[in-house]
């Protein structure tokens, strides 16, 4: 049996498909939409996932639309497009770099985005706990974070190339500067905006509301459109820097633009999701285990198992204690840190 499948669209359109990577790709996507009508439907008041996908078409009892479009349809899209952000983050960067331990987390651009939010927090608030500036600005404030704290790894990992151990060392550095960063500012700072901003570090989307998926929503898609418009520089990227130049790619230019790329999905995520520890570090591997190492394939699956992950952390932490809430950063990064260690037992004996 063929792996691969053939499609033409007319005269000038074609392109082909790996057959298992399709059924990955449909079985996680069937997943994610189940697990998304079982989380909507879970909490103080019980929804079976049919009443709540009547719901959500308008039909069902009006108590139900309430509940669901209200409060707690927000907060799950939140952690779906959150976790197919830090997701599809990793994946750039392990394609990029050649490396499964490189993620946004491990390389401090996580940290980064989280310190700069905490700093946006506690400077812009007065004595009524109140914000000074817009609300809008916190997106921006998470990218420009994220995206020092990538070019300070970048340019201290680079000589004569970036050697991917060297990468991870530095970047788990850099990862616990933007922590005492981070525990400062937060001492500096209000106090209840330090309370507020330790739950949130830790990775939490409670409080998500319209507003937040209003601006995460469209920023988020159109970052993972242009994440597998540039599939085929990831692919390049993982040949190496010079198999890529040999084969006329500018490979610093693309490594740049990827960098950015991964930046922003990062960004984008921490600014409303907190700091979710460990999911770019776990789905881009498990993707690549189930579907191989093309990145057309890889992202997609990556960014729904990400997206599975964080929605099922934050259910398990809103269910399994009820009514005290866990961050869902806690349940991802009980999976994440024995994962972490999994991959660096496995590198050693590599």
């Amino acid at each position: 049996m063929k792996k691969y499948v053939t499609v033409r669209m007319g005269s000038y359109v074609s392109f082909f498909y790996d057959k298992k990577a399709a059924v990955v790709i449909a079985a996680f996507g069937a997943a994610a939409v189940l697990l998304f009508l079982i989380s909507i439907g879970s909490g103080e008041m019980r929804i079976s996932p049919l009443e709540a996908a009547a719901a959500l078409l308008g039909y069902g009892e009006e108590i139900h639309q309430t509940v669901i479009l209200t409060f707690r349809l927000p907060r799950v899209l939140v952690a779906w497009l959150a976790g197919m952000a830090l997701a599809a983050a990793g994946a750039i960067l392990q394609g990029m770099v050649r490396n499964p331990l490189a993620s946004p987390d491990v390389l401090g651009i996580t940290g980064g985005a989280a310190a700069a939010v905490v700093a946006f927090l506690a400077l812009f608030s007065d004595e009524n706990n109140s914000l000074t500036v817009s609300i809008h600005w916190l997106p921006l404030a998470a990218f420009l974070g994220a995206t020092a704290a990538a070019w300070f790894v970048y340019m201290l990992a680079w000589k004569n190339g970036l050697a991917p151990l060297r990468l991870v060392l530095i970047g788990i550095g850099i990862s616990a500067l933007m922590q005492a960063l981070t525990t400062l500012l937060m001492i500096v700072g209000p106090i209840y905006r330090a309370s507020q901003a330790n739950v949130w570090i830790t990775g939490s989307v409670y409080g998500a509301s319209w507003q937040h998926v209003s601006f995460m929503a469209p920023s988020i898609i159109g970052l993972l459109l242009m994440a597998m418009l540039a599939a085929r520089h990831v692919n390049v990227q993982e040949l190496g820097g010079e198999l890529a130049i040999g084969l006329g790619s500018a490979v610093e230019r693309q490594r740049l633009g990827l960098v950015l790329l991964s930046t922003a999905l990062t960004g984008g995520a921490v600014a409303f999701a907190g700091g979710i520890g460990f999911v770019g570090l776990m789905a881009p591997h498990m993707a690549r285990r189930l579907v191989g190492s093309a990145f057309g394939a890889l992202l997609p699956t990556a960014a729904l198992l990400g997206g599975v992950l964080v929605m099922g952390a934050d259910l398990a932490g809103r269910m399994l204690l009820a009514p005290t809430e866990i961050p869902a950063g806690v349940f991802t990064a009980a999976l994440g840190a024995p994962y972490f260690i999994y991959l660096l037992y496995q590198s050693r004996k590599a």
